[in-house]
């Protein structure tokens, strides 16, 4: 488990550099709320926006998961605690005021970086979608 990147996986850099060219400045690998353990990907602080870029495998994606063949009981727990603390810090999130936006590493990150514009956009323009997190 070592090899497994925690932060600046190809998925997270390329999503950056897209919204890097697009003008967009931001922190990586940042806790939105400094009490909560707990780190975005990329995070907006003055839109209040906060970006995770899911891996398939960890976090259970509905399209590509496929349980473990070796040690199932433990992987079916870890992987079901990873979905578990991602809907808690969305929740939290949001309680907060921020804007949470969950991406699969599968997704089409051209398409993903302009989700996360429109949000930045609209989250200085003052206007905030009434829903917690935007996943698709």
């Amino acid at each position: 488990m070592r090899a497994n990147k925690a932060r600046d996986t190809g998925p997270e850099r390329r999503l950056r550099s897209l919204l890097h060219k697009a003008g967009m400045r931001y922190r990586v690998s940042a806790r939105p709320l400094p009490s909560l353990r707990r780190t975005a990907d990329v995070v907006f602080f003055t839109a209040r926006v906060a970006v995770f870029v899911d891996g398939c495998y960890w976090h259970g994606c509905p399209e590509h998961y496929r349980p473990a063949r070796a040690n199932d009981q433990f992987w079916r727990q870890k992987i079901e605690g990873n979905r578990s603390r991602d809907r808690e810090t969305d929740q939290l999130l949001a309680d907060a005021g921020w804007i949470v936006i969950r991406i699969w590493e599968h997704e089409d990150l051209t398409k993903a970086a302009e989700r996360v514009q429109g949000a930045v956009h609209r989250s200085l323009a003052g206007s905030r979608p009434s829903i917690p997190a935007l996943r698709t």
